[in-house]
């Protein structure tokens, strides 16, 4: 009934196994790859013919993670999963990037990728499955893939590669020392197709090298990969890419030269425009039969491309003027928004980021809900992109794939250079607002965050800047790598290469290729122009600021931390939550309890957090004998007076011990409500507390020295 096939491999500590021929046979290609115990199923379906008109390629890739693949019920109201997760969008994103520049040039069919995880070990991220599923499911159904690729994931622990390091090691990066490195690779048998990465201070050699190292281990997966498709591939579905040669030599005739001119315009929007009325001036001069091809977009992209790109490569002239290494024009401007925590404006060229950071308490941490488990996070990132920073009319509306993918990219930036928790017990929220945009917005938005983090008094290990940069690559093999790249250059350009850092060291790098990969020597170039850009753009920032403030501004809480006894937790919360709730009502300061015993006060007002500091003290701390307290009389009785003097402690003082003299009555001497001072003298065998007022000069609240005592008894 089934033509099962499965092709297993030794890969690392695990062993991958991939197989197909028994589940979803009506798809194109339908591969379950498993590492460990960690399975995803990729499921590849694609359109026979374009739709009519078509001019871009419509790829869409889904990533699914199901609860039931951990042995979890869904949290939430409804109990069933619902819209993608950041981590669903990224892993999305991972998969999409090294595949779609694969795909035969001119392909216009419809394609969709899905991948689901149907099991999960806890051990084995399944983003490294995914992307393997994909590529073998691809490979065998027939359509114009030119892979397969292979990913990896790569740790740095103690000066060595490790590969595939399991979950718990990447979700607690922050807190190993000695792991620095989480990077995903993705590439051909012959060349890199694409990096993401999160960094702890690497230099650029370390970099490299572990990218080569992730490149040679992903070999033996692609030799699985082809093992299966030479058993299972269906047979390579009958497609010639469309000739329009003609096409281009009308369109370029018709305008070349007015082409040229509108790309030697330095002002964007100026050129934006231009090149648009060159468009229409084109597109009129040809026939109806020419304006109606699906090609005509991609006959102008070939001749704008062309203009580009034969300056940098032959003369290392670019459009705007600059030569290959040249950052932009910076201005770095903090403290610009009077009621925010921080804030800071970073403009490079013509892209702008106005960034704001906000420093919360524990109760505005992120907690995620994921398949291994709940997690919190106490550093969030968030990035906004509107039309107005292209000039453009649009739709607002929640973040897409691309703002969460930029956003995360700067999150990986500038997490590495963080206070610990234990050091800065605040949570951090950077919203990163981009205000024009014409070149890499999500590396103005590292700039800009470290920057506002650093005016909000955020003390960062050091502050972090990003560039991104770019690459041309000939059919001859020339090539030129491009430093702080434009819009243009990128959306014609063959490669977007960020880096970020600090001057020790990169804390993210990532690469997306249009080509058929880039090899170790292009990546060491650009690795080596960005540290010069990096180290560069580190200096204009440094004109605005350098290190955290020492002071918060007046609206941001503070936030004391103190220490109490686990055992001491439960009176401090109260049955159902009461004395906490009374702490919180009469200081006006937030309190947040943990498991350990931390406790964090916040307020914007230093008074409310003493006031509460004051109130938990009274009902953690023991009272100390011999120590003086101050105290109010609360009963009076034939024996003696209790007195409240410690939180809600009372204790006795023996008629004795009122006065250095006989009294009838405990009140001859004291009346209730009354403030007095208290010696604890000690306890007595049941634990009652014993004072003495006596021993207390009552008007300065210190210790008598005994011929005082004996002076003041005399004079009574």
């Amino acid at each position: 009934m089934f033509n099962e096939v499965r092709k297993s491999m030794q890969w690392g500590d695990e062993t991958l196994t991939l197989e197909t021929g028994k589940i979803a046979r009506q798809a194109d290609g339908t591969v379950i790859a498993t590492l460990g115990e960690t399975s995803v199923m990729a499921n590849v379906t694609f359109a026979k013919e374009p739709k009519p008109g078509q001019d871009f390629f419509p790829l869409t890739v889904h990533y699914q993670e199901k609860y039931y693949a951990a042995g979890k019920v869904p949290g939430g109201f409804f109990k069933r999963e619902a819209r993608p997760s950041e981590k669903e969008t990224l892993t999305a994103r991972l998969i999409d990037r090294p595949i779609r520049p694969l795909f035969v040039k001119g392909f216009k069919h419809e394609v969709l990728v899905m991948c689901t995880v149907l099991s999960h070990d806890l051990v084995n991220d399944p983003d490294i499955v995914a992307m393997i599923a994909a590529s073998a499911a691809l490979t065998i159904s027939g359509v114009p893939f030119m892979g397969p690729i292979a990913a990896a994931r790569v740790g740095f622990a103690n000066g060595a590669y490790v590969l595939n390091p399991d979950v718990a090691d990447m979700d607690h990066l922050r807190t190993k020392p000695d792991q620095r490195l989480d990077l995903v690779v993705a590439g051909t048998k012959d060349a890199v197709m694409m990096v993401e990465s999160e960094a702890y201070e690497l230099s650029e050699d370390e970099m490299l090298g572990a990218v080569v190292f992730a490149h040679e281990q992903i070999q033996p997966v692609i030799d699985l990969i082809i093992s299966l498709a030479e058993e299972t591939a269906k047979e390579p579905f009958n497609f010639t890419a469309p000739d329009y040669s003609e096409l281009y030599a009308a369109v370029k005739a018709a305008g070349e030269d007015d082409m040229r001119a509108a790309y030697a315009i330095l002002d964007k929007q100026e050129r934006t425009n231009t090149v648009a009325a060159v468009r229409e001036k084109i597109t009129a001069a040809l026939t109806e039969e020419q304006r109606a091809d699906a090609n005509l977009g991609t006959a102008f992209k070939k001749l704008e491309s062309s203009i580009l790109r034969g300056d940098v490569v032959k003369n290392g002239k670019r459009i705007d003027g600059r030569n290959t290494t040249t950052v932009r024009p910076i201005s770095s401007e903090v403290g610009l928004l009077p009621r925010t925590h921080g804030s800071a404006l970073f403009t490079r060229g013509e892209t702008q980021a106005l960034v704001v950071t906000t420093l919360g308490t524990g109760e505005d941490e992120q907690i995620v809900d994921a398949l291994h488990g709940n997690s919190r996070s106490n550093f969030l990132l968030h990035y906004n992109f509107p039309p107005y920073s292209v000039g453009e009319v649009g739709r607002v509306g929640s973040p897409g794939r691309r703002e969460i993918g930029h956003g995360k990219l700067a999150w990986r930036a500038l997490q590495a250079v963080l206070p610990a928790p234990t050091d800065f017990p605040y949570t951090i929220r950077v919203v990163s607002e981009i205000t024009e945009s014409n070149g890499s917005s999500s590396m103005a938005s590292v700039c800009g965050g470290s920057l506002s983090m650093m005016d909000a008094g955020v003390p960062l290990k050091a502050p972090v800047a990003g560039v991104a940069m770019g690459l041309v690559l000939e059919d001859d093999g020339s090539w030129a790598v491009l430093t702080d790249i434009l819009g243009d250059e990128d959306h014609l350009g063959d490669m977007d290469f960020k880096v970020a850092g600090t001057e020790a060291g990169i804390t993210s790098l990532q690469m997306d290729i249009k080509v058929a990969g880039i090899t170790p020597e292009i990546m060491k170039q650009a690795l080596a122009q960005a540290k010069d850009g990096r180290m560069h753009i580190l200096g204009e920032m440094a004109k605005a600021l350098t290190a955290g403030r020492q002071e918060f501004s007046a609206h941001a809480p503070r936030i004391e931390t103190m220490q109490i006894p686990t055992d001491k937790i439960r009176e401090v919360i109260g049955s159902g939550g009461k004395v906490i709730r009374e702490i919180v009502e009469t200081s006006g300061a937030k309190v947040d309890i943990n498991d350990d015993g931390v406790i964090k006060i916040a307020s914007a007002n230093a008074e409310a957090i003493q006031k509460a500091y004051d109130m938990i003290y009274s009902i953690v701390a023991e009272p100390e004998e011999g120590k003086i307290y101050k105290g109010k009389v609360v009963k009076i009785v034939d024996f003696g007076a209790f007195v409240n003097f410690f939180g809600k402690r009372d204790g006795l003082v023996h008629v004795s011990q009122i006065l250095g003299k006989r009294l009838n009555h405990p009140s001859d001497a004291l009346q209730e409500g009354q403030e007095v001072w208290v010696k604890l003298l000690g306890f007595d065998d049941r634990g009652k507390v014993r004072l003495s007022m006596k021993v207390v000069d009552q008007a300065t609240g210190k210790e008598m020295t005994p011929e005082a005592a004996e002076a003041a008894e005399t004079a009574e």
